[in-house]
């Protein structure tokens, strides 16, 4: 019995792609770009709410000074050793530093006076980070203390904290 056997040789196979398969492949390809693509819905970020809420703290932060009230003051603050403050002293690092400063330069209720701030700018750049520029005065019985701040804030978990404070 006499067998055929065939070799198939591809490279005589020619492909020649007719105006169906481009408009199928052109198809495909549009189809396959388009809906890979993802839609992000874009939420417009409204920072007047933040702003307001960080006047509110640094509001409580005031009655708390007038109050004679260092852990009130100090609630906004960051409490970790990285929180930045810059004061007549330097650059300074840490919670309880900052905290321990407070209480050397103000000593008792006539050192602290009576706190007033007045934001000059509430720049809230995003949904977690703001920047103020504002101006204290410190009302005492002997004299008026005066100057200005700037200030980092950052949320974290949830809540509005000073992170860096330049004073002077």
């Amino acid at each position: 019995m006499k067998r055929n056997c065939y070799i198939w040789d591809a490279s005589e196979i020619t492909m020649k792609p007719t105006p169906f398969f481009n408009s199928v492949l052109f198809t495909c390809l549009f189809s396959l770009i388009f809906f890979s693509c993802e839609k992000k819905q874009v939420e417009k970020f409204d920072p007047q709410p933040q702003a307001a809420k960080i006047e509110s703290l640094m509001h409580e932060q005031q009655v708390s000074w007038n109050e004679n009230d260092f852990p009130g003051f100090m609630l906004h603050y960051w409490n970790h050793d990285s929180l930045k403050f810059v004061g007549s002293r330097g650059l300074n690092y840490g919670w309880q530093t900052t905290l321990d400063n407070y209480k050397k330069s103000y000593p008792d209720k006539a050192a602290m006076g009576t706190l007033k701030f007045t934001n000059l700018m509430i720049d809230v750049m995003d949904s977690t980070n703001a920047f103020v520029i504002g101006k204290f005065e410190l009302f005492r019985t002997a004299d008026t203390l005066s100057g200005h701040y700037t200030l980092l804030w950052k949320k974290m978990n949830g809540h509005w904290l000073i992170v860096a404070d330049h004073s002077s």
